[in-house]
């Protein structure tokens, strides 16, 4: 049971921050069918998301920002924001929010699934 809890709680402690806030709410309001929003933190500081619907797809296009910036950086205008330097990634879900055995199976389907380590 250890192990479920520190998964719950690794889950919980990755939230929009309240920068991120404003651009999940236009996200949202931009995709009527979206149910959340797919965030995805890069080691240099740009971000990428979009929103998902409830069938796992996805139901806007990608954005890539960066926090006070005109742009984004040079290595995402180069590489699109690679998975290689992905820091976190979650989705941050719109009220209301599906069950938790929806969430499971979205979150796996966008975000993939890791295997479970000891």
């Amino acid at each position: 049971m250890a192990k479920t809890s520190k998964k719950k709680e690794a889950k919980q402690a990755l939230v929009a921050e309240k920068n991120e806030q404003a651009m999940v709410a236009g996200i949202l309001e931009g995709s009527p069918e979206g149910i959340g929003v797919v965030i995805v933190r890069l080691e240099c500081g740009c971000r990428k998301m979009a929103a998902v619907a409830k069938d796992g797809e996805p139901a806007s296009k990608i954005i890539i920002y960066r926090d006070q910036a005109e742009s984004i950086c040079p290595k995402c205008k180069e590489d699109n924001g690679d998975f290689m330097r992905v820091t976190e990634a979650f989705i941050h879900w719109a009220t209301p929010e599906p069950s938790e055995s929806e969430k499971e199976i979205i979150s796996a389907k966008v975000l993939g699934t890791m295997p479970a380590t000891s």
